[in-house]
């Protein structure tokens, strides 16, 4: 399963860290998503859900 949020499908950025002498490496900037179980077409599912959809109560969490 791919680290993209199931609703937004928010999925990691790419860019570089700079070290003190301005060497540039490549790094990922990883979203924060967690996996939750919710309803999706009438039925639960597991899936991974970025916590600012959670926040904003853009999925329902099936119980």
């Amino acid at each position: 399963m791919a680290k993209v949020c199931h609703s937004c499908g928010k999925r990691p950025a790419f860019g570089q860290s700079r070290s003190h002498s301005m060497v540039a490496t490549k790094r990922r900037f990883e979203p924060n998503l967690q996996k939750v179980r919710i309803v999706v077409d009438g039925a639960p599912r597991r899936a991974y859900v970025c916590t600012r959809c959670l926040k904003a109560g853009k999925v329902t969490k099936a119980r």
